[in-house]
């Protein structure tokens, strides 16, 4: 089966989410310098959202750009992916909203370590379907960033309850690891004969 209807639902979903996110944020008060301050918290966790919310979107077009085919499981997958990602504007609300607490910082790492788990998921029943030589598989072998941002969001969710700026740090680590696209898919895809030519 083709993956077409995939990627085009899985942008409208991600498109979405990033709409609802901005569409929680809120004005300052007034036009002070204070009232901007006092908003910060918000503009800092919608910041982080959607840069983590780009990330995957990037990475999920490079992943089907390196494959030809779908499955079912592929399918749902997929969905589950999306499943998490669609609770990022809810955490992302309660951060700015709980000005960074301790649980809600710890809450929105578990999300985001989901988030982790069902994109590799996802990226493992791929490469089932497509082979163990397609051109993901060559590209991901060795998935060391992967498996380090499961660690540090890891850590993230554990140091919440010692200080909540902690887990902040661990996952703007993990956005700047991803900031730029994967270039181990990249190459692969613009290499003759892959599946994008």
């Amino acid at each position: 089966m083709g993956k077409g209807r995939v990627e085009a639902f899985s942008d409208g979903v991600i498109a979405i989410l990033i709409t609802i996110m901005v569409l929680d944020l809120k004005l300052p008060a007034d036009a002070t310098f204070d009232a901007l301050v006092r908003v910060l918290p918000t503009l800092c966790a919608y910041l982080l959202s959607f840069v983590l919310v780009g990330i995957y979107w990037n990475n999920h077009h490079h992943m089907f750009q390196a494959t030809d085919r779908v499955n079912g499981a592929i399918l749902w997958a997929n969905l589950h992916l999306l499943f998490w990602l669609s609770l990022i504007p809810f955490g992302t609300r309660w951060i700015s909203e709980t000005h960074g607490a301790a649980l809600p910082m710890a809450a929105y790492g578990v999300d985001l370590i989901c988030c982790g788990a069902a994109y590799t998921i996802l990226q493992t029943l791929i490469i089932r379907v497509t082979g163990p030589e397609s051109t993901l598989a060559r590209a991901v072998r060795h998935d060391v960033k992967g498996k380090l941002s499961l660690v540090i969001y890891a850590a993230g969710i554990g140091l919440a309850f010692v200080n909540p700026i902690i887990p902040a740090i661990c996952y703007g680590s993990v956005a700047l690891l991803w900031l730029v696209p994967d270039p181990r898919i990249e190459k692969m895809v613009s290499s003759p004969g892959s599946p994008a030519q």
